[in-house]
């Protein structure tokens, strides 16, 4: 059957902001350009990447957030209602959709989106496709305990929906294994890779986004208006350049979550700062962060009490036109994220990957997935090893370090030939197919 028939649907559903779902909307451009027709479910809140706003195959559905008023419950009630509530508009918004021949669901979240999933497609003769990208029990844990009564709750219904799929994704061949063996849950690999808004840009570009950002942050600003921190425009001979005497630029993306613990980076940063206070070798150092959560606002005052003198933090957010850029613009990326079970891997660094952007990343289990430490970025656990990498990577700036121009060929000669569409049309559309 070709892959334009008309009838073939699918729905892909994620109870989370769609417009913080890089995947799922990953996962609806790549259906949509293979001639299906996709419904995008989900809730409302940061805006879709452009492709899925204007593609005629893809139409959003966004259901209503839960009233503000049930926040002033006790906490296990509100929790309650919560599940009540997304189980009512969740089932009220699948049954008004024609009928999908599929529906992919991204867990977690599991509660309750698995069952209502379940049920829909018994009742109406879709195929239940499952992405896993993390176990919903173990993200509950970190901030209620393993031995807290939702955690095993949540554990108990995301295995008991889970087996009920009929096809699988997952994101790791870690996450791979442990659904085969502890569950008998067999699912196909679909590592994700970075679309191709994350890529290499000119001078240009990293001048005319800096010029930007500094009308909102002082950090970036020159000498004059035609100046950047890092850049500048010469109005006699119609050319950028670098300044030489700019400092580094390092950049850090994040959902502000305990899954990421940022002390570590700052006290990395306040090592360096040490260091560079009995050193006039070192350069300065900018640091951005991106991203919204409900910790941004505790990072912040923590930073806001340091005497920094050789370093800038940044807390920036961004559109999502201009995040690839500023990804693309720094001299390394940062990766502070901890897996809750040590089988997901960060989308932030496929990002920097896509644009050959080497990375200090924290140090777990099946982060050599993504991460080769010392081929295509460093690991680090503490604070002080991360401390020193930045001591090494950058004791010669603006001067490219030997290691990050190896880890940047690594990047352009594996990485960067085999990206989303390419992976995505090898392991996920024989199934929709």
């Amino acid at each position: 059957m070709s892959s334009s028939d008309p009838r073939r649907r699918v729905c892909v559903c994620v109870l989370g902001d769609i417009g913080r779902s890089p995947r799922m909307q990953y996962h609806s451009i790549s259906l949509a350009q293979n001639g299906l027709a996709v419904d995008l479910i989900g809730f409302e809140g940061s805006k879709p990447h452009q492709e899925i706003i204007t593609n005629d195959n893809i139409d959003c559905h966004y259901m209503r957030q839960i009233p503000q008023c049930f926040n002033n419950l006790p906490k296990l009630l509100v929790y309650a209602s919560k599940v009540l509530w997304q189980s009512i508009i969740l089932l009220y918004c699948l049954m008004s959709l024609t009928k999908s021949d599929y529906i992919l669901v991204q867990n977690p979240p599991s509660v309750p989106t698995l069952a209502i999933i379940w049920i829909v497609c018994r009742l109406r003769g879709s195929v239940f496709v499952i992405d896993w990208h993390n176990y919903g029990f173990t993200i509950l844990g970190l901030t209620l305990g393993d031995n807290h009564i939702l955690v095993k709750t949540c554990k108990w219904f995301e295995s008991y929906f889970g087996t009920k799929s009929d096809h699988n994704f997952c994101v790791t061949k870690a996450l791979k294994n442990d659904l085969k063996i502890k569950y008998n849950i067999r699912s196909t690999v679909l590592y994700d890779r970075p679309p191709d808004i994350f890529r290499t840009i000119s001078l240009t570009e990293k001048h005319n986004l800096i010029q930007k950002l500094k009308t909102e942050y002082n950090e970036f600003m020159g000498s004059d208006e035609n100046e950047t921190i890092f850049t500048k425009y010469d109005t006699i001979t119609d050319k950028i350049s670098l300044n030489t005497n700019r400092p580094v630029f390092i950049m850090s993306s994040t959902s502000w979550t305990e899954d990421e613990d940022f002390n570590i980076l700052f006290e990395a940063l306040e090592l360096y700062d040490n260091c560079a206070k009995k050193s006039n070798k070192l350069p300065q150092l900018i640091c951005a962060v991106t991203g919204k959560g409900p910790l941004k606002e505790f990072y912040k005052r923590k930073i806001a009490d340091k005497d920094f003198k050789s370093v800038k933090v940044i807390f920036l957010w961004l559109t999502a036109q201009d995040y690839p850029t500023l990804v693309a613009s720094a001299d390394l990326g940062i990766c502070l994220h901890k897996s809750s079970s040590n089988f997901d891997l960060p989308m932030k660094v496929v990002d920097m990957f896509g644009c050959c952007l080497p990375v200090c990343a924290f140090d777990y289990d099946c982060i050599d997935e993504l991460v080769i430490n010392k081929t295509n970025g460093l690991l680090f656990k503490t604070s002080h090893q991360l401390c020193d990498h930045l001591l090494k990577l950058f004791e010669n700036f603006p001067e490219e370090s030997k290691d990050l121009k190896s880890f940047r060929n690594h990047l352009n000669e594996n990485f960067l030939k085999y990206r989303w569409t390419d992976c995505w049309n090898q392991n996920a559309l024989p199934i929709f197919s």
